[in-house]
C-alpha cells in the first residue's frame, strides 16, 4: 500500500490531477461555513441543534456536509443537480428530442449536459425561495410558515433580502455544478461524485463524537465495528455483477476477416446505487414539508392541523416507527425496480447487438435476447434491492435499540455512498497507475 502511494506521487500529471481534486474539494468545505447574508447566527445555532435530531432537515444535511443547517452559500449542495440528471434521465424516456440526443453521441450528451444546467439553476432557485420560508417564522408579507426549531433564521423578511439570499444559494450551486464538472475533467474521479462524498465523510466524524459525548467508549467502538462489517458487505455486493457472455460471428470486410471475439455485458448486483435511497427518503419527507404550511393552534392540540402534524412526526418521519421503516423498505424496493428499468433497456440492448452481428450462445438474438436480458435484470435487481433497503433500515434501527439517545443519522447511507465513490476513484487511480506499469491499490 505505501509503494502504490509512492507510485501515486512519482507520477507528475497523476500527482497534479489528485492536489488539483483536493484543493478544490477543500474550497467546497471551506464554503460550507460561510453564512448567507442576513442570517441571525444565534437562531442558526438554535436551528443546527433540532436538525440533529432527525427529521428532513437532518437528511438534506447529509448531502450538503452540514452547510444546509449552519445556512450557509453551499447550503443546497449538489442536490439540485442529482435532481436535475435524475429528472433528464427520466424525461428520455419519454421525450423523443431527448432520446435522439441520447443517441447522437457526444454531440447529444453536450445539449442533454447544458439542459441539466438550466433545470438545475431552476431547481436551486425554487429550493432557495421555499428554504427561505421554511427557515422563517413568519410575518414580513410572505404569510406565516414555521420551521422545525422554531427560530426566526431570517428576521428581515422582505422582498429584498428573500431575492438575497435566493440569488446567493443559487450561485452558489452553478459554482459547485462547474467545481464538478472541473474535477471531472481535470482531476481525478467523478466530481459530482466526490463532492458527495466530502459532504458525507465529513460528517462521520462529528456522529462518533455524539455517540462519545452521551455514551463512553464501548459505544464508539461497537458502532466502528458495525461499521466495517457494513463496509465489507457494501465492498463485496457492489464488487458483484452477472457477467453475460456475448460472441461476435466473423465476417469478411474487403479482404481482411474481423469478429469472432468474445465478451460480456457486466449487470451489476446493485444496479441502481444510491439512487433509490434518495428516492424514497425525499418522498418519505414530503408529508413532513407539506404540514409546515398546514394552520395550527398552539393552544389547541385537537386541532385537525395539530393532530396531522403529530401523527406524521410520530409514525412517518420517526426512523424507529414500524410505520417508516415500513414505507420506507417498500419505496426503496420501487424505486430500485424503476431507476434500473430507466437505465438499462433490454429492448435497446437487445437491439445493439444484434446490429453489431453478435449473440448470447444458446439464445437467438431479437426478441429471445430481449426476453432474456429482462429475465436475468430482474433477478439480480430484486436482492441488489433488498441490500441497499437493509443498509438504509437495519443499522439505524440498531442504534435507536441498543443506544437510545444516540443521533447518529443516516449511518447506513453514509457508508453506502462513501465505499460507491472511493471504489470508482481509486479504480480509475489503478488504471492510472497500471497504464505506467505500476503495481495498483486494487489485487
Amino acid at each position: 500500500m505505501l509503494q502504490s502511494l509512492k507510485n501515486v506521487f512519482k507520477i507528475a500529471d497523476l500527482r497534479n490531477k489528485i492536489l488539483f481534486t483536493l484543493a478544490l474539494l477543500l474550497v467546497y468545505r471551506l464554503g460550507s461555513y460561510i453564512p448567507v447574508p442576513g442570517v441571525d447566527f444565534t437562531a442558526v445555532q438554535e436551528f443546527k441543534k433540532s436538525a440533529e435530531q432527525g427529521g428532513v432537515f437532518g437528511f438534506l444535511a447529509l448531502f450538503s456536509g452540514g452547510a444546509l443547517t449552519q445556512f450557509a452559500v453551499f447550503a443546497l449542495g449538489i442536490m439540485p443537480y442529482i435532481t436535475a440528471s435524475i429528472i433528464m434521465q427520466i424525461l428520455a424516456v419519454v421525450i423523443p428530442k431527448l432520446e435522439q440526443w441520447q443517441n447522437q453521441g457526444a454531440v447529444g450528451q453536450r445539449k442533454i449536459t447544458q439542459w441539466t444546467r438550466y433545470v438545475t439553476i431552476a431547481i436551486a432557485a425554487m429550493q432557495a425561495t421555499g428554504l427561505s420560508f421554511v427557515l422563517h417564522n413568519g410575518g414580513g408579507g410572505f404569510g406565516s410558515v414555521q420551521n422545525t426549531s422554531g427560530q426566526d433564521l431570517l428576521p428581515n423578511f422582505d422582498v429584498w433580502h428573500v431575492l438575497l439570499v435566493v440569488i446567493t444559494l443559487s450561485a452558489a450551486t452553478a459554482l459547485l455544478m462547474w467545481m464538478g464538472e472541473l474535477i471531472t475533467q481535470k482531476g481525478i474521479g467523478n466530481g459530482m461524485s466526490l463532492l458527495i462524498f466530502a459532504s458525507v465523510v465529513s460528517s462521520l466524524p462529528g456522529q462518533l463524537g455524539t455517540i462519545k459525548s452521551e455514551g463512553d467508549w464501548g459505544a464508539v467502538i461497537a458502532v466502528m465495528i458495525g461499521f466495517a462489517l457494513i463496509l465489507l458487505a457494501i465492498v463485496f455486493v457492489e464488487q458483484g455483477q452477472r457477467r453475460i457472455p456475448v460472441q461476435f460471428a466473423k465476417r469478411v470486410v474487403g479482404r481482411r476477416m474481423i469478429g469472432g471475439q468474445s465478451t460480456y455485458i457486466p449487470l451489476k448486483v446493485n444496479q441502481s446505487g444510491v439512487i433509490p435511497i434518495i428516492f424514497a427518503s425525499s418522498v418519505l419527507y414530503l408529508p413532513q414539508l407539506l404540514t409546515l404550511v398546514l394552520p395550527s393552534e398552539q393552544n389547541n392540540p385537537d386541532f385537525w392541523g395539530n393532530k396531522v402534524q403529530r401523527w406524521v412526526d410520530e409514525y412517518v418521519v420517526k426512523p424507529d416507527s414500524l410505520v417508516h421503516m415500513t414505507i420506507f423498505f417498500l419505496l426503496i424496493l420501487a424505486f430500485a425496480y424503476f431507476y434500473t428499468a430507466i437505465t438499462f433497456d433490454p429492448a435497446k440492448q437487445a437491439d445493439t447487438i444484434r446490429k453489431q452481428g453478435g449473440f448470447i450462445p444458446g439464445i437467438r438474438p431479437g426478441p429471445q435476447t430481449e426476453r432474456y436480458l429482462a429475465k436475468i435484470l430482474s433477478r439480480i435487481t430484486l436482492p441488489g434491492a433488498l441490500f441497499i433497503a437493509a443498509i438504509a433500515i437495519v443499522p439505524s434501527f440498531l442504534l435507536t435499540r441498543f443506544l437510545p439517545g444516540q443521533n447518529v443519522l443516516f449511518s447506513g447511507i453514509s457508508i453506502l455512498i462513501a465505499v460507491g465513490v472511493a471504489l470508482e476513484t481509486m479504480k480509475q487511480i489503478d488504471s492510472q497507475l497500471m497504464m505506467r506499469n505500476y503495481e495498483g491499490f486494487l489485487k
